[in-house]
């Protein structure tokens, strides 16, 4: 059999062994789907179009800004993506993230004080649960009042235990506010709490807490030439009992200075140093001790 061309005679000739046309695709064709015809020359585009041709030709007419949104816009999976020519997702975005820290509170919502006997039932509360005296700023803090309605009040109610005999004392030591027993009670306090435990202060301790307390703040040295003993050991027990603190050092000597604290001032049931009584005559006066 006769071969032509590696075709058998007689045989259709494929339509891809014609002559293929000159035809060139546009960048865009790809893009947006549209081929042209074979056998179109593509004409050039005008000034107008000159920025159209290398996104993809579009017929005249239509906005390149919609095409180019859309194209750069719309992810790969089909999803739509927020617009950014209106700016309306982007600023919806970013109010929510600017909202959320203020719709999710931490603070637990007060209840409502709505007169002086909620406020002092409050305060009975606070006084309660403290460890240490508790001054009238952090109080008000804590009930969120004024300073001076607070002050007010602690003052009425002391008065009031004392007026109707209250086994509780309000009393004002130091800084702060706190709870005591009675005096008159003190005998059942003790029986119950205290029997067999209350390590009582000795003399010497006494006598280096007294002198620690009028002269303050005053070098170890110092206390005991007062004294004229040794006092290291009487020292320890005193800082042990929470009565004395340190409280930096003698800038001429270079001894660490000692301060009484405010346990000291509950134990007397003083409210400030100033309540101290005169200094015992068998005690040096205070000034003649610098001169030790």
């Amino acid at each position: 059999m006769k071969e032509s061309n590696g075709w058998a005679e007689g045989s259709p000739e494929p339509a891809s062994a014609s002559v293929p046309q000159p035809a060139t695709e546009p960048n865009g064709a790809g893009e947006h789907g549209r081929v042209d015809a074979p056998g179109t020359v593509p004409t050039a585009p005008d000034s107008t179009e000159a920025t159209d041709s290398t996104d993809g030709a579009e017929p005249a007419g239509v906005a390149d800004t919609a095409d180019t949104a859309d194209t750069i816009g719309e992810p790969e999976d089909g999803t739509a993506a927020p617009s950014v020519v209106d700016g309306t997702a982007a600023g919806s975005a970013a109010d929510g993230l600017g909202a959320e820290p203020v719709a999710v509170s931490t603070d637990r919502e007060l209840p409502q004080l709505r007169g002086d006997a909620d406020l002092a039932c409050a305060l009975e509360a606070l006084l309660l649960v403290v460890d240490s005296p508790a001054s009238e700023e952090s109080l008000a803090g804590a009930l969120e009042q004024p300073v001076d309605r607070v002050t007010e009040l602690l003052r009425t109610m002391a008065e009031d235990l004392r007026d109707r005999g209250s086994g509780i004392d309000l009393r004002r030591v130091g800084e702060g506010w706190r709870f005591f027993t009675r005096d008159t009670y003190a005998p059942f306090v003790e029986k119950l709490l205290l029997d067999g435990q209350r390590s009582k202060l000795t003399r010497a301790a006494l006598e280096t807490l007294a002198v620690i307390a009028y002269r303050q703040p005053v070098t170890r040295s110092r206390v005991a030439a007062v004294r004229g003993v040794n006092v290291d050991g009487v020292i320890r027990t005193l800082l042990a009992r929470g009565l004395i603190e340190e409280s930096g050092t003698d800038p001429e000597t270079g001894g660490t200075l000692y301060v009484t604290t405010e346990l000291f001032l509950e134990r007397l049931g003083l409210s400030s140093l100033n309540d101290l009584p005169p200094i015992a005559p068998l005690l040096p006066e205070v000034d003649s001790i610098d001169d030790i």
